[in-house]
């Protein structure tokens, strides 16, 4: 291109909304692969936006706008990294996992991983947007974080990765090395990664939602994979197994039969739920979001978020009347 900027490409610069409309989605799954927040990674292509803007007048053309935009997007995020713990969820810090019945111990310091609703990110792969890909980045530094983004999930080569970054090439490829000895020691692999939805895993996620309504313990750990994990930010305690699980649901779950409904909705490419608890007055406000992973024999991990602003950025109703019933869909059931 000889330095200059193509038509098409001063085009998108020329219209900003345009171009913010276009890339939003997809630089929002950006930032939240690299911070881990879906509240940081809103703030962070604000930001990115903002410097593209801000510098629109001295893009040269040397790559396309989506480059550009992305290496922008990584250094905002690397900027915003220094100094910052990991995000991480509690079966990652180091303690022992807990049986059921066991006192709950809540640690609101600790910066958590959250998840992110599908309906606000773009992404070709949807393993690369999913919690335990997300959960094993946060264990990586941020540059080498940034490095196995822009290679692997973006496919960029290493000179360009370099660039992004003011490095070489040599130092990209061995940041590259060690990011997937750490990731092959945490045992991630793509056969953790499942198709769409079956009718058989969509009849399972019925009797799923069926049984939290009736608190019908025996039913809900039948549904779980024998080893399956039970996580709940921000409480540090984490649970192995069914027996573990279901005490745990029986005990310290404060809801009854027909207190605790659930609507289905979509986090990092897999299967989530916004469950609800009966209030005093009948109705039922935000209690959890719980994500889901899947195996061939039952559900095999649960995520059970305390967050409840989260439920906002899932376009889920603060509240749910009285009458509500497993099956009922809230016209404010929308996504965000």
């Amino acid at each position: 291109m000889s330095g200059r900027v193509t038509d098409v490409q001063a085009t998108e610069l020329d219209d900003f909304q345009a171009l913010t409309a276009r890339y939003q989605r997809e630089l929002l799954a950006h930032c939240y692969r690299m911070s881990g927040s879906v509240h940081e990674a809103e703030d962070l292509v604000q930001e990115t936006f903002l410097r593209a803007w801000k510098a629109s007048a001295d893009f040269q053309g040397r790559s396309s706008v989506r480059t550009w935009l992305y290496r922008i997007a990584t250094n905002v995020c690397l900027t915003n990294l220094e100094g910052r713990p990991r995000r991480p969820l509690p079966a990652a810090l180091g303690t022992p996992d807990q049986m059921g019945g066991d006192g709950l111990e809540q640690d609101h310091e600790v910066a958590w991983l959250q998840p992110v609703p599908d309906a606000a990110v773009q992404v070709a792969e949807r393993d690369s947007i999913r919690l335990a890909f997300v959960a094993a980045l946060q264990h990586l530094p941020a540059r080498q974080r940034a490095v196995l983004i822009l290679r692997d999930v973006l496919r960029w080569s290493a000179a360009e990765v370099a660039e992004a970054l003011d490095t070489t090439t040599a130092a990209v490829n061995s940041a590259l090395q060690r990011a997937h000895a750490q990731l092959r020691d945490r045992r991630l692999t793509e056969e953790s990664v499942e198709p769409d939805l079956n009718q058989a895993q969509q009849q399972l996620l019925d009797r799923y939602v069926d049984a939290f309504w009736r608190k019908d313990i025996d039913t809900i750990v039948s549904l779980l994979t024998s080893e399956a994990v039970w996580e709940m930010p921000p409480f540090l305690n984490w649970y192995v197994g069914r027996e573990s699980i279901g005490s745990l649901i029986a005990k310290n779950c404060p809801g009854d039969c027909n207190d605790m409904p659930m609507l289905q909705t979509s986090a990092n490419g897999q299967p989530a739920f916004g469950l609800y608890m009966r209030t005093g007055d009948g109705d039922f406000t935000p209690f959890q979001l719980q994500v889901l992973d899947l195996a061939p024999d039952g559900v095999r991990h649960v995520r059970a978020f305390f967050d409840t602003s989260l439920f906002a950025r899932f376009g889920l109703p603060d509240r749910l009347p009285a009458g509500h019933r497993p099956g009922d869909h809230p016209l404010s059931l929308v996504p965000q």
